[in-house]
C-alpha cells in the first residue's frame, strides 16, 4: 500500500475538471407522441381480462422518462387514478418491478434503490457499491437531494447507519462528493486513496493510473488486489473501473449476472432501467466486444416471458 499511497499523495489533482457525459441512450423520445392515446391504450390494456402485459411494456419501455410522466398526468385526468397505483395492482413479479422503476427518474431510481440495499436487516453492499462508486459527483449530489425528498432522511447518515470502518469513510466520501484541492492531507494510507478516489475528476484520474504503470509493476486494479480486501477492495476496484471505462463496468456486470443458467434479475433489471436513458447503448457495444455475443441475445437467452419482451424493448435491437 505504502507505494500506492506515496504516488497518489504526491499528485496535486485539478479540481474542477470534469469529463462531459454525451448521452448514448437505448431510450429515446418517440415522435408524434400523444399522451392521451397512450394513457387510453394504457387504460384498456389494464381493464383487459388478465392484463394485456404486451401494451403496457409496449407503450413504457418506448418512452422516455417526461413522456412517462406526461402520460401519467393524462391517465390521471382519464381514469380519475394514480397510475402507479393501477400498474402495481395489474402487474406483479419481475415485470411489476421493471415497470415501476420507468415510472421514476433515473435520479429517484437510484436513491429508491440504495434505500432498499440499506432497508431492514443486513445490507446489500453489492447495490452500494454499483450505484455509489458508478455515479458522478453531479449525479450523486441529485440522489442526495432526491432522497431527503423521497425518504425524509439524510443518505449520509443512511449509509453511515448501516455500514462501517473504511468501507463507510470511502462512501461517504463519495456521497459528500469531496473537492478537497490537492491531497495534502496526512494519515493513513486509505484515507489517502479515498480521498483521490472522490475527487472524481475523470480525465485526470485516467491519467494517473497511466502514470502509475511507470511507478509500479503492477497496474491500478492489480495493486488494489493485493493491499485492500472485503467490500471496500470491491468499492476501489468499482472506482477503477469506471473512471476507466464506464459502459464496459456495466457491460462487465450484466455478463457476470447473465452466466449462469437464469439471469440474476435484480442485477439486470437495476442495470437496464438505470442506464437505458443514459449510456445503454455504449454498454451494448462494449459487452459484444467483450463476450463475442450481443446483449439482445444474452437477455434473449436468460430470461423468459413477459420480464424477456421488456428488457429487450429496453435494449433497443440486437447487434
Amino acid at each position: 500500500m505504502a507505494l500506492v499511497s506515496e504516488f497518489l499523495g504526491q499528485l496535486s489533482l485539478n479540481v474542477g475538471v470534469s469529463s462531459i457525459n454525451s448521452k448514448y441512450p437505448t431510450v429515446v423520445p418517440a415522435i408524434d407522441f400523444d399522451p392521451d392515446k397512450d394513457a387510453a391504450r394504457i387504460e384498456t390494456a389494464i381493464k383487459t381480462k388478465g392484463v394485456d402485459e404486451a401494451t403496457i411494456i409496449n407503450v413504457l419501455t418506448k418512452r422516455t422518462y417526461s413522456q412517462r410522466r406526461e402520460i401519467a398526468f393524462a391517465y390521471e385526468r382519464r381514469a380519475k387514478k394514480d397510475l402507479v397505483t393501477a400498474l402495481k395492482g395489474a402487474l406483479s413479479g419481475s415485470l411489476e418491478t421493471v415497470i415501476l422503476g420507468l415510472m421514476k427518474s433515473t435520479t429517484q431510481y437510484d436513491a429508491s434503490e440504495i434505500k432498499g440495499s440499506i432497508k431492514g436487516l443486513g445490507t446489500d453492499e453489492e447495490v452500494l457499491i454499483e450505484i455509489v462508486c458508478s455515479r458522478s459527483s453531479s449525479e450523486l449530489a441529485e440522489i442526495k437531494t432526491v432522497y431527503k425528498e423521497l425518504f425524509k432522511k439524510d443518505l449520509e447518515k443512511d449509509v453511515a447507519g448501516d455500514t462501517s470502518g473504511d468501507f463507510a469513510k470511502l462512501l461517504l466520501a463519495l456521497v459528500q462528493a469531496l473537492y478537497d484541492a490537492g491531497v495534502k492531507r496526512k494519515g493513513t494510507d486509505v484515507a489517502t486513496w479515498i480521498s483521490i478516489m472522490s475527487e472524481r475528476s475523470v480525465p485526470h484520474l485516467q491519467k494517473v493510473f497511466d502514470r502509475y504503470k511507470s511507478y509500479s509493476p503492477y497496474d491500478m486494479q492489480e495493486s488494489i488486489r493485493k493491499e485492500v480486501k472485503g467490500d471496500l477492495e470491491k468499492s476501489f476496484l468499482t472506482l477503477v473501473e469506471c473512471f476507466e471505462n464506464k459502459p464496459l463496468y456495466f457491460a462487465s456486470r450484466l455478463a457476470e449476472a447473465m452466466k449462469g443458467k437464469s439471469a440474476k434479475e435484480k442485477v439486470v433489471t437495476r442495470i437496464m432501467v438505470s442506464r437505458c436513458e443514459v449510456d445503454l447503448m455504449k454498454i451494448r457495444t462494449e459487452f459484444k466486444s467483450q463476450t463475442g455475443k450481443s446483449l439482445f441475445q444474452t437477455i434473449s437467452e436468460h430470461t423468459k416471458g413477459d420480464y424477456q419482451k421488456a428488457m429487450l424493448s429496453l435494449c433497443g435491437g440486437d447487434d
